[in-house]
């Protein structure tokens, strides 16, 4: 270093909870939105669970028509599978040079492991905080 040269703040180094929320919300797009359809289709899924959990309970539905497990793996499936298939088709692998973006059977191994707990979240909010708000 010259003796010309303006010196320099010493640089700051962030600690670890300010570093992950800056990469919170810096989150690349196309990640975000296929959590986001994850996350949609698991709430409606839930909300219809909800309704039918909520009238055999009640007594609208008759008590032998209940399907409930039935509908626990149906709406698992569901958010995974589309969980799956949205992250494949909306977050591309970096191609390098071009411009042809590539898909991966890794980005749909992805999008299936983030979905299981964005279905099992839903459904233990669902389940254990509005059904008893709801019941009273």
């Amino acid at each position: 270093m010259s003796a010309d040269a303006p010196s320099r703040p010493p640089i700051r180094r962030r600690g670890y909870v300010e570093v992950r929320w800056r990469q919170f919300r810096n989150a690349p797009r196309p990640v975000v939105r296929a959590v986001v359809s994850s996350l949609a289709v698991a709430v409606v899924g839930g909300l219809a669970y909800l309704a039918y959990d909520l009238a055999l309970s009640t007594g609208r539905i008759a008590s032998g028509q209940d399907m409930r497990a039935a509908l626990l793996v149906l709406y698992v499936v569901v958010v995974l599978a589309v969980g799956a298939i949205a992250t494949y088709l909306v977050v591309l692998l970096p191609s390098g040079t071009g411009a042809r973006a590539r898909r991966s059977p890794w980005s749909a191994a992805l999008g299936l492991f983030a979905a299981l707990p964005i279905a099992y979240l839903v459904l233990v909010v669902l389940l254990q905080v509005v059904r008893p708000a709801v019941l009273g």
